[in-house]
């Protein structure tokens, strides 16, 4: 059988590994983030109704521009936003990969702060764009000052922040994203993928729009909305962003099922995200009861949750699974990280936990306590 290395592979991307989770068939699957709660009947029967309506026409290629699902998200956005301001594609990973298409590619930096997000430097090879992987702080937070320093050090194309982070759960302060809209010449894109999920008073740098032409905030229906499966991502940022994208993405990118169900999901918002606080109060459950315990963890503002193992975070995350329990490994040394499910899940977890991490010895803290480096993470001299 031939492999991948005897093919003419583009040298960049050789010894890569493709991005995915472990797909096992256990009782509690807590690794992905998905949304715990399965899509309310009514939603259902509205996403039927509009997909109906568009069959017989499916000989036809949808709206190129998909306009009215971008009014109906500019919406739901608020904050005085139009649809000419906000654009949509299969998931906020198709939606990053077309802004590095457009303010990237060979030639051009990005610049992230690790432990984070590990498709965005994947995304960054793909486009052509070498990814600067800076670190946070020990807390997993990110100061102004420090994200500051990194970009006059490497003055990057595009700079990508995440808030609330993937994998800490942590949010940032939106003076931080001034901060580099400041120092930054180029491109910021803030993930606000998770947002919904984020703790009382938690602003969106939606808020800094007006004034910073280089500013992108995006966007997902998966994780709130529930969508997974309908692979819907989006941004908002000046209309001038959105024309740049579009000289980039397919045509037809959106099919008009996928459009169709979407804008489903968006008029029924209400129903959708009536679950948040429901998941919201399961990751503080396991924020504290792991806290009580002696465990570190990290804050969050997302619907799962970052705490330490002790240094071999490989072994506990197998006996999580042998209990039962699927997580998240993120390659982050001595982590791992849980997704919030239903009340029932939570519970599942917590009790593997007990047994899992009260056979360590070792002191915890109530925070993180040293930096650390994911195996996701790329080198100034990596991709």
């Amino acid at each position: 059988m031939t492999t991948i290395d005897e093919l003419p592979i583009r040298d960049d991307l050789r010894g890569q590994t493709p991005y995915g989770a472990p797909q096992l068939d256990v009782a509690v699957r807590l690794n992905t983030n998905e949304h715990a709660f399965a899509v309310p009947q009514p939603v259902i029967e509205e996403m039927r109704k509009r997909l109906d309506a568009e069959l017989a026409d499916l000989n036809r290629y949808p709206d190129r521009d998909a306009v009215g699902l971008r009014t109906d998200l500019a919406s739901y956005l608020g904050h005085g936003l139009e649809f000419a301001s906000v654009w949509a594609a299969n998931g906020s990973n198709e939606v990053q990969q077309q802004l590095l298409q457009a303010f990237g590619g060979p030639g051009r930096t990005a610049l992230g702060f690790g432990p984070s997000y590990s498709m965005h430097p994947l995304l960054a090879a793909g486009t052509g764009t070498r990814w600067i992987g800076a670190l946070r702080d020990p807390d997993f937070g990110l100061r102004a000052d420090a994200a500051v320093a990194e970009i006059h050090r490497h003055d990057p194309d595009l700079v990508f922040l995440c808030s609330p982070n993937n994998p800490t759960g942590t949010a940032l302060d939106p003076a931080v994203i001034d901060a580099v809209l400041g120092a930054a010449r180029g491109m910021v894109l803030v993930d606000e993928a998770y947002f919904e999920y984020a703790r009382t008073g938690t602003r969106s740098a939606i808020e800094l729009l007006p004034g910073h032409p280089r500013l992108v905030v995006t966007r997902t229906m998966s994780k709130a909305f529930g969508f997974a499966g309908g692979r819907l991502g989006y941004f908002a940022a000046d209309p001038a962003v959105v024309d740049a994208v579009q000289l980039v993405r397919l045509p037809y990118h959106l099919s008009a099922l996928t459009q169709a169900a979407a804008r489903a999901a968006v008029a029924q918002s209400a129903a959708l995200l009536a679950t948040v606080e429901q998941i919201k109060l399961q990751r503080d459950r396991i924020v504290s009861v792991l806290r009580d315990r002696g465990v570190a963890v990290a804050d969050s503002d997302a619907n799962f949750v970052l705490f330490r193992t002790g240094d071999d975070q490989k072994t506990a995350w197998q006996a999580f699974l042998d209990r039962g329990v699927l997580i998240r490994d993120v390659g982050l040394s001595g982590w791992l990280r849980v997704t919030a499910g239903t009340e029932t899940e939570t519970t599942a977890f917590l009790n593997a936990a007990e047994e899992i991490l009260g056979e360590r010895s070792e002191p915890h803290q109530h925070s993180a306590a040293e930096p650390a480096r994911s195996t996701d993470e790329r080198s100034e001299e990596a991709l």
